[in-house]
């Protein structure tokens, strides 16, 4: 698949999933879920989420949970892929 191709379906998707004072621990089970049923999900990390830390570093934390890669992050939404 062209990368343009890949980086528009990115683009172009929805935040299916955000992530807030609770942490990534009540995401967890659902973007696993996500992950087996598409190829892709974007979450994005609320500002009660953040606290101390950085973007980076929650979708890291998350992906580990998750045995996924992080695609990218932009602000403070990640892409997540498996």
């Amino acid at each position: 698949m062209p990368s343009k191709s890949r980086d528009q379906r990115i683009h172009d998707l929805d935040a299916t999933l955000r992530v807030g004072k609770k942490g990534v621990d009540s995401v967890t089970d659902e973007l696993d879920s996500q992950l087996g049923d598409t190829q892709f999900v974007k979450v994005k990390f609320l500002r009660a989420a953040r606290g101390g830390t950085t973007s980076e570093e929650l979708a890291d934390e998350l992906a580990d949970r998750v045995s996924a890669d992080v695609v990218q992050v932009r602000g403070h939404t990640a892409v997540f892929e498996r």
